[in-house]
């Protein structure tokens, strides 16, 4: 489930929301390092600022949840969604996975608008991401035929290790990542998204992956290897933020 085996334009056609979702990370970090406008520019108008905010800019809700403080913080939380994102997108389809994972980030936002000093800034993906942990938790409740037990115990320790380590690194927003998770939950858990017969199970998405790929092998050791790297990097580095 969290290993990717699509070629580059595979992924784009399998996981639409996804790619956009990474591309726009990239697209306003360039905007926000190239001179192509101030450089303080995306940062003075599409972060989120609880004064300004409260002022009525309410775009500022949504708009941090695409904008990251440097590369590495736009890498590593673009690699958790890469990994963490399409199995979800499959499940779910294109349209309510944008809409669990927007709704997510703006309950994080919202909590910490509520929650946080009016001088409180914040960027980043982070609650969002938190938003689609916390829905693999609720399927991993409530519809545990549709996660192996390994992928289960594998979300279960990164949630922990991430909510461990949210407490002890320094500027960490705690209020958009418990928020977000919690936010992800319950929309998981709510009755409109079990109106859909999920009846797919993780091996029958791995399947599904299997018959749209052309000339990838799932059992080539080096890409195994290349694919577990990836991971370890890409949550080391999401728990870093």
């Amino acid at each position: 489930m969290f290993t990717r085996t699509e070629s580059f334009r595979e992924f784009i056609r399998f996981y639409p929301i996804v790619s956009i979702i990474i591309a726009i990370h990239l697209g306003l970090y360039l905007l926000a390092t190239l001179p192509i406008f101030p450089n303080y520019w995306i940062f003075e108008n599409l972060s989120g600022v609880n004064l300004y905010i409260m002022e009525g800019e309410l775009w500022r809700l949504i708009t941090p949840i695409f904008i990251h403080a440097g590369f590495s913080h736009m890498l590593f939380n673009s690699f958790s969604l890469v990994l963490f994102g399409p199995g979800l997108e499959r499940m779910l389809g294109s349209g309510q996975f944008l809409f669990v994972y927007l709704l997510s980030g703006l309950i994080a936002n919202v909590a910490t608008l509520l929650l946080e000093p009016l001088t409180y800034t914040h960027v980043g993906s982070s609650g969002a991401i938190f938003g689609l942990f916390g829905y693999y938790i609720a399927i991993i409740i409530f519809r545990k035929r549709m996660m192996s037990q390994q992928n289960s115990q594998l979300i279960l320790t990164i949630l922990v290790i991430s909510l461990i380590m949210t407490f002890l690194q320094a500027n960490i927003n705690i209020t958009a990542h418990i928020f977000g998770l919690i936010g992800g939950f319950l929309l998981g858990a709510v009755p409109y998204f079990n109106k859909r017969d999920l009846t797919e199970s993780i091996k029958g998405t791995a399947n599904w992956a299997g018959r749209k790929r052309k000339n990838v092998s799932f059992g080539s050791p080096l890409k195994v290897l290349i694919w577990t790297v990836i991971i370890i990097i890409a949550i080391i580095g999401f728990l870093a933020q």
